[in-house]
């Protein structure tokens, strides 16, 4: 079964660990265990944009790109894409949460019936989503 990563806890996992939960910590490393862990394809975009921003430590001095694909290849991750079933998904009345990006990441879980690693409070109160943290 796949477990979904949120964006922030791709950047954690990779820059300030110390920042994961002991729980999303387990999650991550039976995720790399089972070589399980997946994101949603907007999670690429976000890192992007971020990094673009600044707001993403590049102390190796490598591109948006290297870094990413570095994540994803340390993490074994599984990119999964926006599909009808996530975009309908995520414009569903349960989901409070005004961010597109992580709309899109919640409706991806719900979609795959798998567990959202994520320390954000408005996808865990989400009927039917569960959430790691």
């Amino acid at each position: 079964m796949l477990t979904i990563c949120d964006t922030h806890i791709l950047l954690f996992w990779a820059d300030q660990p110390e920042r994961l939960s002991s729980s999303a910590a387990a999650g991550i490393s039976a995720g790399l265990e089972a070589a399980s862990l997946a994101c949603s394809g907007i999670s690429l975009w976000e890192i992007a944009m971020l990094y673009s921003k600044g707001r993403i430590n590049n102390h190796a001095g490598i591109s948006a790109t290297d870094y990413i694909q570095t994540i994803l290849t340390a993490m074994a991750i599984t990119v999964l894409p926006i599909n009808p079933d996530i975009a309908g998904l995520s414009q569903s009345p349960c989901f409070i949460h005004g961010d597109p990006a992580d709309r899109l990441i919640g409706a991806t879980a719900l979609a795959y019936q798998a567990p959202l690693i994520t320390a954000d409070e408005k996808l865990h109160v989400i009927p039917g989503l569960r959430c790691i943290w």
